[in-house]
Order: structure tokens, then C-alpha cells, then sequence
């Protein structure tokens, strides 16, 4: 177990923290996001401890706590677009954009970018990884 993720730490939660599984290292998300994507929100306890997003498309993991707790991809009600490469996965998920939408037109990322700064975004609810949306476009357009 990474020494983030020692049990009885009592320092705030790291902001990264190593996969359980691929090892990799990801990215903090608060449990309200957490609980947005659960198939069965109701049958999750949420534990005082830092959560990560493993956005690695190989890996089976969704979220993980710093406990070593793990959910995986199946438990998340919907797909994860980071972690599929379909066309149809979405990589803005507060204004329903695909893959295939952003690399059919680009100009979607500045309609996306101008709805984010007057504030009509909901990314730490809607998009899995808790964190906005537009950070996700690069990757679209450079190896879609």
C-alpha cells in the first residue's frame, strides 16, 4: 500500500494517490462525485478518508479510497469516456458532448468553454473525474 493511503493518517487526504491495482498514480475526487455515478449510491458508505478517480482505460477500478477500498467500473451507472474509446462516450458530460461530436466540430469546445466561464457548468457532479470537462478535449482532438 502507497504511504498515502496508510491507514490512521492524519494529515488531509494527498491530492494523488497510487491506484491499488494498476499502481498509477491518480487524482483526488470528493465524494459528492462519487456519489453522483453509483448505480446504487444508497448502498455505499462513505468513509472519513481521501477518494481518487483511476482514469487509466485499462484498468477496472472507478474510484478508490485511501483505505484501498475499491469501486469498480461496473458499479458507475454510466460509461466512463476516459476510460472508452468509443465515439459515442462522452467527454463533456454537462453538455452531453461525445467524442465523435468534438471531433466532428471543434468549434463545440468553445460553446462548452464560454457555457464553463458564465458558470453553467456542472462538472464536480456530472463528469465522473469531479473535474471540468474542458480538460478532456485535448486528448479528443490530438488521438481521436
Amino acid at each position: 500500500m502507497h504511504e498515502c493511503c496508510s491507514p490512521g493518517a492524519i494529515a488531509a487526504p494527498p491530492k494523488k494517490c497510487q491506484c491499488p491495482v494498476h499502481r498509477g498514480e491518480c487524482t483526488a475526487v470528493s465524494a459528492q462525485t462519487i456519489i453522483h455515478h453509483l448505480k446504487d449510491p444508497w448502498q455505499w458508505t462513505e468513509k472519513n478518508q481521501g477518494y481518487y478517480f483511476c482514469e487509466d482505460p485499462a484498468c477496472e477500478v472507478a474510484y478508490f479510497g485511501e483505505d484501498g477500498s475499491v469501486i469498480s467500473k461496473q458499479k458507475v451507472r454510466g460509461i466512463i469516456g476516459i476510460k472508452d474509446d468509443s465515439p459515442h462516450a462522452l467527454i463533456c458530460y454537462c453538455f452531453g458532448v461525445s467524442r465523435a461530436n468534438a471531433l466532428s466540430n471543434p468549434s463545440i469546445r468553445d460553446y462548452v468553454s464560454q457555457k464553463t466561464k458564465d458558470g453553467l457548468c456542472s462538472c464536480k457532479t456530472s463528469n465522473p473525474s469531479g473535474r471540468c470537462c474542458l480538460k478532456d478535449f485535448p486528448r479528443v482532438v490530438t488521438t481521436g
